[in-house]
C-alpha cells in the first residue's frame, strides 16, 4: 500500500498538478494579503482624533462649570451700568492697549467683563477718593492749612485714586505669581513623569492639571487652559507662549521655549523637563534664601522700637528705684 502511494505521489503528471495548485495558492495569498491587512497606521490616527475630540470635550465642560462660579469666571460679562459708562465715554479705546489686556490676564481675569470693571473704577475711584479724603479732611483732621490747602490735599488723594486700580491688579499679580512659581517645580515633576510613561503631552498637563489643583488652584487653572489651546489651537506654538505670557515668570517662559523646541526638532523631551525642574526648584529655593537673609534687616526697626525699651527698663529699673529710695 505504501508503495501504491508513493507510485502515485512520484508520477509526473501528479507532481504537475501539485505543483500548479501551490503556485495557484501562493499567487492568490500574494495578491490578497495587502487586501487583508488591516491598516494599523489609519486606525491609530483615528484612535489620536477620537481621544483628542474627547479630551476638548471634557476641558470645554470644565471650562464651562468653572464660568458658573463668581471668582472663577475665565469669561466674566461685563456689568450693566460699568459697560454703558465705559461705552459712552469711549474709555477703551483711550485707555485699553495689549499691556492692560495680558495684565488682566496674568491676574486671573479673563474676558471683557474685567476690562469694563476696571476701566470703570479707573474713572470712578479719583472722585470717590476726592469726596472721602476731603470730608475726611475738613471734618475730622484739625490742620492748620487754610481751605485751598486742604482742597490741595484732597485733589491729591483722588490723583492717588487713579492709580489704585493698578495698584490692586499688580498686587493680584505678583501673589499669583508667587502661588505659580512655588508649585511649578512639583507639577514639572508630576509632567515628567507622565510624559515618561508614555502619555501625550495633552493628556500629561490634563493630569497633572487634575492633580496640582489641591497644591495650586492657579496653577491647575493655567494647565488647564494650556489643555484646552493645545487640543483646538492649530498651531501648538502659540498654547506654549501663551501659557508663558499668561505667567509671567522666566521659570514658566523657560519650560515652554524646551517644549516648542522638543516638539520642533524633535528633542528628548524627558531631559529638559527633568533640568528645568530641578532649576526652578533652586529659582524657588534662592527666594526663600532670599527672604530669610532680608528678615534680620525688617527686624532692626521693631527691636528697636519695642525690645530695647523693655531691655532698658528691666536692667536699669531695680537701680533707679533704689537711687530714688536712698
Amino acid at each position: 500500500m505504501f508503495m501504491a502511494f508513493v507510485d502515485t505521489v512520484t508520477d509526473p503528471q501528479v507532481m504537475t498538478m501539485l505543483l500548479a495548485a501551490g503556485a495557484a495558492f501562493a499567487t492568490i495569498i500574494t495578491l490578497g494579503l495587502p487586501y487583508m491587512q488591516q491598516d494599523s497606521l489609519s486606525t491609530r490616527m483615528k484612535h489620536v482624533a477620537t481621544e483628542r475630540e474627547a479630551l476638548r470635550a471634557k476641558m470645554r465642560a470644565e471650562l464651562d462649570s468653572r464660568e458658573a462660579t463668581k471668582r472663577g469666571s475665565l469669561r466674566a460679562q461685563p456689568k450693566g451700568y460699568a459697560k454703558k459708562l465705559v461705552d459712552r465715554l469711549n474709555l477703551r479705546t483711550m485707555l485699553e492697549d495689549e499691556d492692560l489686556q495680558l495684565k488682566m490676564k496674568m491676574a486671573g481675569f479673563r474676558g471683557p467683563g474685567p476690562i469694563y470693571t476696571f476701566l470703570f473704577f479707573r474713572i470712578a475711584m479719583p472722585p470717590i477718593v476726592f469726596v472721602v479724603a476731603l470730608i475726611y479732611i475738613f471734618f475730622v483732621l484739625n490742620l492748620s492749612y487754610g481751605p485751598l490747602g486742604k482742597l490741595a490735599l484732597a485733589g491729591g488723594a483722588g490723583v492717588i485714586g487713579f492709580y489704585l486700580p493698578n495698584i490692586f491688579v499688580q498686587n493680584l499679580i505678583a501673589r499669583r505669581q508667587q502661588a505659580i512659581q512655588l508649585a511649578f517645580p512639583d507639577a514639572l515633576d508630576l509632567l515628567l513623569i507622565c510624559v515618561e510613561s508614555g502619555m501625550s503631552v495633552e493628556a500629561a498637563f490634563n493630569k497633572v492639571a487634575a492633580e496640582i489643583g489641591s497644591q495650586s488652584v492657579e496653577l491647575a487653572e493655567e494647565l488647564a487652559l494650556t489643555t484646552a489651546e493645545l487640543s483646538y489651537l492649530q498651531d501648538r506654538r502659540l498654547a506654549y507662549e501663551n501659557l508663558g505670557k499668561r505667567t509671567g515668570l522666566p521659570g514658566v517662559k523657560a519650560v515652554t521655549t524646551s517644549l516648542i523646541q522638543a516638539e520642533r526638532y524633535g528633542t528628548p523631551l524627558g531631559n529638559a523637563l527633568r533640568v528645568m525642574a530641578n532649576e526652578n526648584r533652586e529659582i524657588r529655593m534662592q527666594a526663600a534664601e532670599k527672604k530669610a537673609a532680608a528678615l534680620p534687616p525688617k527686624l532692626t526697626v521693631p527691636m528697636i522700637v519695642f525690645f530695647l525699651p523693655v531691655l532698658f527698663v528691666v536692667i536699669l529699673g531695680p537701680a533707679a528705684i533704689r537711687f530714688m529710695q536712698n
